[in-house]
């Protein structure tokens, strides 16, 4: 057994598709797909035995720990409750886990499902189970779900897995996850990311808008076979660098984000987004399903210095967006 484990993985941006990644909704819709970027906001974990011999989870970012002298003794209600369904999975005593989190809480980058895969990928090699990606995905998104206790997407493991720029295509023999050939510092020139200081939960927004689809309702349904559109049609203009047809199609996912459900957006999004197409973004929309978090910017690379600081103003913060190339990393001492 190892004496000390270490892994990290990438959060993400989403440009096009979300919510579509939500099984049974992409069967509905041929040639769904979603397109994400993985970026430098990682969610580390640290695994060690413990000293005492029970069972102790830390989290830096809240500065919190939950200690039990036995697995099944893990609550799984509280605030550490999705890593204590991960730890009572693997069945594991006498073990430390300390994580931390480079994103904001409810930024809507995916920090929750970049730090499952942290962790369970961690102590996958910690009991010697090693998955391979496709199980590791599943028991990742299966976990959250038992978490959350609604359905959990597809589409946010795969960036933390793999990193980079990529399409996920999602279809009825499943999923399929598809590099994208960009220039990558091209690209980080015209992106910012931003935290609008509302902190928000993945699982209201696109369940309830789940739900309704599943229901028959048929406005929701052509809102999701427009962003399947919109996805196919921003895959294609990231492919050819045509960064004016990007910002057009941002500019209508985010669009049909806010005909789904106004509760997407909040007052301070609305007031950052309109300040920073006032200093010169070409266009912007909320990651994730919204309701608060952060918002992705495309801009003219002369602008940035305007953009930035017309963002700072409007009472957000500015984020690392590098696209994150490495995707999962795994250090072990033995």
């Amino acid at each position: 057994m190892p004496v000390h484990v270490k892994t990290s993985a990438p959060t993400r941006i989403d440009l096009a598709g979300g919510t579509l990644d939500i099984w049974p909704l992409y069967l509905f819709h041929p040639g769904a797909q979603t397109i994400n970027v993985a970026i430098g906001l990682r969610a580390t974990c640290s695994i060690q035995p413990s000293q005492d011999g029970r069972i102790h989870i830390t989290s830096k970012d809240t500065g919190t720990t939950l200690t039990a002298d036995h697995w099944q003794e893990l609550d799984t209600h509280g605030a550490h409750r999705l890593l204590a369904h991960i730890a009572r999975f693997f069945q594991v005593d006498n073990i430390s886990i300390t994580t931390e989190a480079a994103s904001p809480l409810g930024a809507g980058i995916a920090g929750s499902s970049a730090l499952n895969i942290a962790v369970c990928a961690g102590l996958a090699h910690w009991t010697n189970a090693n998955y391979p990606p496709d199980q590791l995905f599943t028991l990742a998104m299966n976990l959250e779900a038992q978490t959350l206790r609604i359905p959990t997407g597809v589409q946010d493991y795969r960036p933390a897995v793999y990193g980079g720029i990529a399409a996920i295509e999602l279809g009825a023999l499943g999923i399929r996850h598809v590099p994208l050939d960009i220039n990558l510092s091209d690209f980080e020139r015209r992106i910012v990311l931003a935290y609008s200081g509302d902190s928000r939960s993945s699982g209201i927004n696109n369940w309830d808008i789940t739900k309704r689809h599943i229901d028959g309702s048929d406005i929701i349904a052509k809102h999701f076979d427009h962003i399947t559109k919109i996805a196919a049609a921003t895959r294609d203009a990231l492919i050819r660098h045509d960064w004016a047809e990007l910002a057009t199609q941002i500019k209508l996912e985010w669009q049909e984000r806010q005909a789904l459900d106004p509760k997407v957006t909040t007052p301070a999004i609305d007031r950052l987004i309109t300040q920073a197409e006032a200093a010169g973004a070409l266009a912007g929309k909320v990651c994730g399903a919204g309701g608060g978090g952060c918002v992705f910017f495309l801009i003219d690379p002369n602008r940035r210095d305007d953009v930035c600081q017309a963002i700072i103003k409007s009472g957000s913060q500015l984020l690392e967006s590098s696209v994150d190339i490495d995707g999962l990393s795994l250090n072990s001492n033995t």
